[in-house]
This record gives C-alpha cells, structure tokens and sequence, in this order.
C-alpha cells in the first residue's frame, strides 16, 4: 500500500466511526493492517505535521483525531 492510500484509509476509517473523535494508536495502526507499526507511527506523525489529524492528551494517553472534527485539544473549552 502506497502512502496516499495508507492516509485516504486512515481518513475514511476515522469519518466511518459516527460519534467517535478520538482514536488510540492502536485502532489506526488496525485501519492498515499491511502496514508494519513503525511505518504507521511516522505517517501519522507526518499527517499531524501536515495538519490533516491533530493529537489529543488526557494526560495519561495520547489520541489522534482528525483535525477540527470533536472537540480536541486545541478546542477544548470552547462549545
């Protein structure tokens, strides 16, 4: 799988869950199984970098989200 269509099925696996903003590394890793995990952790540090997702912490562990969709970090506080 070529980076484009690892980051279209990241994108398209995060919007398929309604009602979920938040996901663990270990769901996303899920979304592209052929992928090995490391190859996985530096495409999603590239997608925060280029602002496609965007990293959460309740202080204990770190979620990604897709950038504007939820309430993440950056919104936190807000209605």
């Amino acid at each position: 799988m070529d980076e484009a269509a690892a980051r279209q099925a990241i994108i398209d696996g995060m919007q398929a869950k309604k009602g979920k903003s938040k996901f663990y590394f270990k769901d996303l890793n899920s979304m592209i199984p052929e992928m090995k995990t490391l190859q996985v952790k530096k495409l999603l540090g590239q997608m925060v970098n280029d602002q496609i997702l965007e990293y959460w912490s309740s202080g204990s562990t770190t979620f990604y989200g897709l950038k504007g969709a939820g309430k993440q970090h950056s919104g936190e506080g807000e209605e």
